[in-house]
């Protein structure tokens, strides 16, 4: 899951060398942390937020089966570099 996340992030961003995604579990789930150079960050983001909730529906939709995890919480959170 980890790469579809990191394949979707780099196709949006204008430098997808700098896209680093990391994968924590813990308690309440899995969190995918993407990393991206500061002036992509927007890109990932979207206006009003619009293509990191489309992002991250795709993930909470097809992660939990993927994973083998139902019933765990998927999450992705967009950061810049140094953050």
């Amino acid at each position: 899951m980890r790469d579809v996340v990191a394949y979707l992030a780099r196709a949006l961003v204008d430098e997808p060398d700098r896209v680093t995604v990391e994968e924590f579990r813990g308690g309440r789930g899995i969190t995918y942390e993407v990393r991206a150079a500061p002036d992509d960050v927007g890109k990932l983001i979207g206006r009003s937020g619009r293509t990191v909730k489309s992002v991250r529906r795709l993930v909470r939709a097809v992660g939990p089966s993927q994973l083998g995890a139902e019933g765990d919480r998927v999450e992705v959170e967009v950061l810049g570099e140094g953050e």
